[in-house]
């Protein structure tokens, strides 16, 4: 028996190493795909605002057609958020077309009669409930990110993050600035 003792040490760490790392690793992978369906939501929700608003930009334009560099920061603003790639640029292109937006906002209470719009309303009623969406998906996404953030961390988590490659998660934030209202000015002319 004496001639196994080393044997049986061996599979005793072996086993007690299998208990330690298995849970942590399954626990990495599942933490990690929250992350990823939490993210999947932002982006969903971020494509149900880009499919509201060539409507609502169509509908403006009935009424306010001389509006034209609101509407074209729009869609640009829109492009640019359509083409974000990673958490950080999608954070500072939704930036960029809720300032869009809100300068909207000031052209709408220019033209009482697009304000009474039917369509017009009903567009505005689902892409502010879509705003509304996207707030509860970013916070989602960042509780899912500061949870798996903590188990790559913590030990033994950080051991086997490191070991398997499981790498910090990028938080949704705001741009810099982002807290500031915009300023909106259309008596000033561009030169």
């Amino acid at each position: 028996m004496k001639k196994y003792g080393w044997l049986i040490g061996i599979l005793a760490v072996i086993i007690i190493l299998a208990l330690t790392i298995i849970p942590s690793y399954n626990g990495l992978v599942n933490k990690e795909e929250d992350v990823d369906q939490a993210y999947a939501q932002i982006e969903n929700q971020l494509q149900r605002r880009l499919d509201l608003i060539p409507n609502l930009i169509n509908t403006v334009k009935g009424y306010a057609s001389q509006e034209q560099e609101v509407i074209q920061s729009i869609s640009d603003a829109r492009a640019n958020l359509a083409g974000a790639q990673t958490p950080g640029d999608q954070a500072t292109a939704d930036d960029e077309l809720t300032t869009a937006l809100n300068r909207l906002l000031v052209v709408v209470e220019n033209y009482p009669d697009l304000k009474s719009n039917e369509t017009f309303q009903q567009l505005m009623d689902e892409l502010s409930g879509t705003e509304n969406r996207i707030a509860v998906a970013r916070k989602d996404y960042n509780d899912a990110v500061s949870t798996y953030n903590r188990n790559v961390k913590r030990f033994p988590g950080s051991i086997v993050a490191r070991v398997f490659g499981f790498d910090e998660k990028e938080y949704f934030k705001a741009s810099e600035g982002a807290e500031e209202a915009p300023t909106v000015n259309f008596g000033e002319t561009n030169e």
